[in-house]
């Protein structure tokens, strides 16, 4: 008899232990065209990995140790990895800002991407400043390398998003999301917001200061377009670019307008990524907007959450989503840009 209740009680904790490993699911996927089932599958899914989070931004990939992501929580200043083998940890904290005092606001890092040597490059509110972490990667640390933070002797405000071209260039947008006052902070040493490109050699060169509130960023694969989201409630647009040859761009049109989409769910554009056959995955309102080159929205995977960014890890057929508190990934069909 007690052998029986013993192995009763096994298997109780053994399926409490079950249940508990099983994955969580949230929010859905609104199918708008046909053509969205060739990207994201029929029946595909938004996993919840991690939450708790004051705001998550910022998803990158980095493949070393077996591949892991890391992501920005940008009011407590620090940068996780997550990783399906160790879960979640903290990873680097101070991440965008190393004052020696606590300065409050958006004070963190933003966006986060790799250059072309593999590298960690930062777009840091709290210091003001593009950086590049100079540590190894399973030794992180808050060693950071200034590539850009002064234009014509004036500081950024707070680079917010960058992409690398192929050439090694950055291109990065600076609102005044991280400063603590925003728009109207007194620190402001600029009276515009910029979209800025740094050379390899270190050379600094603003692109346009004509955006009310330039946000993500991101290349057409053939990197003859820029794309630039604007966060703007009475413009809410994603704006496309002609790339010349000497890294300038020209030719500003509305690539996306949002404005309708605003009126009906929360959220601005935000975090762009683009797939291997020029899709935008485009964060604004109801979630990420999947969007074709030719700019018809084909539906929109939400979380239920407001959703600030997104990036493609793992073979590239995963999308992971930093959606408010929430850490969670989709899987596709179509493959990032790069993979």
């Amino acid at each position: 008899m007690k052998q029986l209740v013993l192995i009763t009680v096994l298997l109780l904790l053994v399926g409490k232990a079950a249940m508990a490993q099983e994955a969580k699911y949230i929010g859905e996927v609104r199918r708008l065209d046909p053509a969205i089932d060739a990207l994201v599958p029929s029946g595909a899914k938004i996993e919840l990995l991690a939450d708790g989070f004051e705001w998550s931004e910022g998803p990158v990939w980095v493949d070393e140790d077996g591949g892991f992501l890391l992501f920005s929580d940008i009011p407590n200043n620090v940068v996780h990895r997550w990783s399906e083998k160790t879960g979640l940890q903290e990873w680097l904290k101070p991440s965008g800002y190393t004052g020696p005092t606590s300065r409050g606001g958006e004070s963190g890092s933003n966006g986060l991407t790799l250059d072309n040597e593999g590298r960690l490059l930062l777009c840091q509110h709290g210091d003001r400043r593009v950086a590049r972490m100079d540590a190894p990667w399973n030794a992180p640390a808050a060693n950071f390398v200034t590539l850009a933070d002064r234009h014509d002797g004036k500081r950024l405000n707070s680079p917010n998003d960058a992409v690398v071209h192929s050439s090694g260039a950055i291109y990065f947008t600076d609102p005044p999301y991280g400063l603590i006052q925003n728009f109207k902070d007194p620190n402001r040493e600029t009276d515009y917001l910029g979209v800025y490109r740094i050379d390899p050699d270190g050379k600094l060169t603003l692109l346009t200061d004509k955006r009310s509130a330039p946000n993500g960023i991101a290349f057409s694969t053939d990197e003859k377009t820029l794309y630039v989201a604007q966060s703007d409630g009475k413009a809410p647009h994603i704006y496309a670019y002609d790339v010349q040859s000497d890294g300038s761009i020209a030719n500003e049109r509305i690539f996306f307008d949002a404005s309708d989409l605003a009126k009906e769910d929360k959220g601005m554009p935000d975090g762009l990524k683009i797939d291997q056959a020029g899709n935008l995955f485009a964060t604004g309102p109801g979630g990420v907007l999947v969007i074709t080159p030719s700019g018809k929205h084909l539906g929109t995977i939400s979380t239920g959450e407001l959703i600030a960014n997104c990036g493609f890890g793992d073979d590239g057929q995963t999308l992971y989503l930093t959606s408010d508190m929430y850490l969670a990934r989709i899987r596709l069909t179509t493959k990032g840009d790069g993979f």
